[in-house]
């Protein structure tokens, strides 16, 4: 979970504890993932204990975490609604409270991340004019983007994805030439972001804080701007090309290149080309190491018995071990850190040989990479879709395992 927005939970949470919100209610949590996993935590140190989170996936249903029951949405029923509130922190609470109000759940729904203001539907006074603000502000970013950079495109990312703007760069020079447009400037939430632009092209990237991202791209729908374009499956909640989903299984990619820049099936992604070498790699033994990569911002995690078993069985054939690190996260145990840059990521896992990672976007910037690549799926479905997250997320070039709870890890 992104700092920003786990910062904003915390200081929701800290509203509805101080006001005495949660006080003598059973509390509920929807959507089983990393960012509820967070919220769970955030609720046992404050003292309190959520009654069961709520989940669409039968595949989840039935199962704990923290202790928590996993149950079905509709299970929220039997509780008296004055009694309990639900809390949402993932991407999806307009659907999700849609969903509740439709069972016919009547009690407190609260939203404690607000991702998705775009995809606000009341028609309130308040609503209105929050919005209306939020566009003059926009309006004013976007002016000062057109000063900054004169007669150029904008491409807008609308998340910090890696994968997703790694697919928009795979595509974008085909659907600039399309367009011919010469000059343009990428604009992203993140530094990650940026520099996975970089290994694409030496174009201007302009790094935004999330909310102006979502004021300048609302600005961008508002006044139908031609001279921008909105790189996502959503545009976002314009086209809701992702709505797709749910009768065809559609990969990611294959949406990204057919559906979101409109170019043909048979379009070869371009590559990254600026890469650099890790400037450490003496460290890691040649083709006798493997590299972890164990944490995904909005991917639930992978048991911690799943990483111990691999890492030993790489230690008793004599592999070096890394855990590849950024920020706070912590290398595991009985393995060494790792910390490359985005550019350096490829040279890093082709001088180890071997990969094993949580499908993350690091995953899609290591596709070229000549190594064993492994990516290991967390067994859930894509949104509240029939898919599996394999079946959307699969990389061609890498060994694709899907981690159930009987999973045992072996090595071919």
């Amino acid at each position: 979970m992104e700092t920003q927005y786990y910062n904003e939970m915390i200081q929701n949470f800290e509203e509805l504890d101080r006001c005495g919100i949660l006080e003598h209610k059973r509390i509920f949590l929807f959507g089983h993932c990393s960012a509820t996993e967070k919220l769970a935590e955030l609720l046992e140190k404050g003292g309190y204990a959520a009654a069961a989170i709520l989940d669409n996936s039968m595949e989840k249903q039935g199962k704990v975490y923290l202790g928590i029951p996993i149950l079905p949405p509709e299970s929220i029923l039997a509780e008296p609604a004055e009694d309990v509130i639900v809390c949402i922190v993932t991407r999806f609470y307009e659907s999700m409270q849609a969903q509740l109000r439709q069972l016919g759940f009547t009690g407190e729904i609260r939203k404690l991340v607000d991702y998705n203001t775009y995809a606000e539907y009341s028609l309130s006074n308040e609503t209105m004019e929050r919005k209306r603000k939020r566009v003059e502000r926009g309006r004013r970013i976007v002016e000062e983007l057109e000063r900054k950079y004169p007669r150029h495109f904008r491409v807008f990312c609308p998340f910090s994805a890696l994968g997703d703007v790694y697919f928009c760069m795979s595509y974008l020079p085909y659907f600039l030439k399309r367009r011919r447009k010469k000059k343009y400037i990428v604009c992203v939430a993140g530094a990650a972001c940026a520099k996975a632009v970089s290994l694409f092209d030496d174009c201007p990237v302009e790094v935004m804080q999330q909310k102006e991202l979502d004021a300048a791209i609302q600005a961008e729908l508002y006044t139908q701007d031609e001279n921008a374009f909105i790189a996502h499956q959503d545009r976002p909640y314009v086209v809701h090309l992702s709505r797709a989903l749910y009768r065809k299984k559609i990969p990611l990619e294959k949406i990204y290149r057919c559906g979101v820049f409109g170019l043909p099936e048979e379009t070869e992604p371009a590559v990254p080309k600026h890469w650099k070498d890790f400037t450490d790699l003496k460290m890691i033994e040649k083709d006798h190491a493997v590299i972890l990569s164990p944490y995904a911002k909005s991917v639930t995690a992978l048991p911690m018995k799943m990483w111990d078993a691999i890492i030993s069985d790489y230690k008793k054939q004599g592999f070096q071990i890394f855990t590849n690190i950024a920020g706070e996260e912590k290398p595991l145990p009985g393995t060494a850190a790792v910390s490359p840059e985005i550019s350096e990521m490829k040279s890093v896992v082709e001088r180890a040989g071997t990969f094993i990672g949580i499908r993350s976007g690091i995953c899609d910037v290591i596709r070229t990479a000549d190594c064993r690549k492994i990516a290991l799926y967390p067994d859930y479905n894509y949104c509240d879709t029939q898919w599996k997250a394999i079946d959307i997320y699969a990389i061609d070039s890498f060994e694709n395992i899907v981690v159930k709870d009987d999973f045992v890890w072996k090595r071919n």
